[in-house]
């Protein structure tokens, strides 16, 4: 199945808004086993979207739309789809009794313009909205299917996950089973270059590779005729790139870096407090947002100037003074202080510079991490150029967590190759 994903609204175009939507839609159609040929974004006009949606049909099986089903005058993406596909408008009052509940419950006042939300095709089938209050609905005519979501990412990711995707789901008889690889501290070139063996003359299953800062998703994803078939034959897969990946690999259940962190030290028990520079909170505010780490986690400290370091964690100031704040012996004091101040299990200090300053003979991108772990203290420096000063910070707060994977799990720090 062939699709194309279009995304209407006029503040796209101005760049007001990130168009998150395009990228999560394709994601799950991609672990679907539907192909994305085209990505549209246009503004709120009904000419355009009907001569987009005239072109777009005439390579796809599937179009799907977001955006443009509010109550306001210039929502007409309904309208025009339904014009395009031949199918009239009616009130829907399933739909209309569930907006007016939604209103009541948020203590917003319903206003007669919302009630433009209730129309839906005669023929289609409706979607409803659990976060929110425009409906969605899919028509199929031909052998062609167009899906209209609403354009709030939160409102299209629920819908899509609880209608959309069951819906697809029953438009072919394949089984879809995926399954995730997350490295961290390699570069996407490198994992691919070693998965190469895997990747070059593949049909089923695929390996698809997805980078972000510091990190990259290798994407396992096979289509047979039963899930247990699927599962199978991606479980297969996955067990060679394990080997080739090795240490690097942190996760395989598709969670990032901290939350994998976070659940490890709450299975295990391992009390943790840390102490942040550079980062000043990042770390501590990434391992809060898995549910239940208060059980573990007791405190985070940002001691952003030498006085705090000296203050808070016991820093003597001839180390300040002989290697700077920025230094290992500087994160080694900290991280024995934290210890002191704490009694944590796990301690984790860390120290360094942003940017885009150096200071003095060091480069910005320089850091130091040290952990302490039952007794034994493991320091590590880092350094990573070209960034900017927030990306600098975000690599520092999950280089942390990358070092405590490996130190609680016992195994081979990673190697940083880029």
């Amino acid at each position: 199945m062939k699709s194309a994903v279009i995304s209407v609204g006029t503040e796209l175009l101005f760049g007001k808004v990130v168009n998150t939507n395009a990228a999560y839609i394709s994601q799950e159609l991609n672990n679907m086993g539907i192909d994305v040929l085209y990505h549209y974004t246009m503004g709120d006009n009904p000419d355009r979207l009907k001569r987009m949606l005239e072109f777009a049909m005439a390579d796809c099986d599937l179009l799907l739309c977001t955006g443009g089903l509010g109550p306001t005058e210039d929502d007409l993406t309904k309208e025009t789809v339904c014009e395009f596909m031949g199918e009239e408008l009616v009130l829907n009052e399933d739909a209309l009794t569930s907006m007016k509940q939604f209103f009541e419950h948020s203590d917003i006042e319903f206003t007669e313009n919302n009630i433009k939300q209730a129309y839906l095709p005669e023929n289609g089938e409706a979607f409803q909205n659990s976060a929110g209050t425009a409906p969605g609905f899919a028509i199929t005519k031909n052998g062609k299917t167009i899906i209209c979501m609403p354009g709030v990412p939160r409102e299209m990711k629920a819908m899509f996950t609880e209608w959309v995707r069951p819906y697809l789901m029953k438009l072919t008889d394949a089984h879809i089973f995926s399954r995730s690889v997350k490295v961290f501290g390699i570069g996407e070139s490198l994992v691919e270059t070693m998965l190469l063996p895997f990747i070059d003359g593949q049909t089923d299953p695929t390996i698809a590779t997805y980078a972000k800062e510091g990190e990259v998703e290798v994407r396992i994803t096979s289509k047979r005729k039963t899930e247990e078939e699927a599962k199978e034959s991606a479980d297969k897969m996955m067990t060679g790139v394990l080997e080739v990946l090795g240490d690097n690999v942190y996760s395989t259940s598709g969670k990032e870096i901290g939350e994998t962190v976070a659940e490890k030290l709450l299975e295990r028990n391992i009390s943790i407090s840390c102490c942040e520079s550079a980062t000043a909170g990042l770390f501590a505010a990434e391992l809060v947002k898995t549910h239940g780490i208060s059980k573990v986690f007791d405190r985070g400290i940002v001691a952003y100037s030498p006085e705090s370091q000296t203050e808070e964690l016991f820093v003597d100031a001839d180390i300040i003074n002989k290697f700077t704040p920025y230094s290992a012996e500087a994160a080694e004091a900290m991280v024995k202080g934290l210890y002191k101040k704490t009694k944590s299990r796990l301690c984790v200090s860390m120290t360094g510079l942003a940017g885009p300053e150096g200071y003095k003979n060091m480069s910005a991108g320089i850091y130091y991490i040290s952990v302490l772990f039952d007794g034994k203290l493991t320091t590590r420096s880092f350094i990573h150029k070209g960034r900017t000063r927030q990306l600098n910070r975000e690599f520092m707060m999950m280089t942390m967590f990358d070092m405590i994977n490996s130190i609680i799990d016992g195994t081979p720090l990673s190697k940083m190759m880029f």
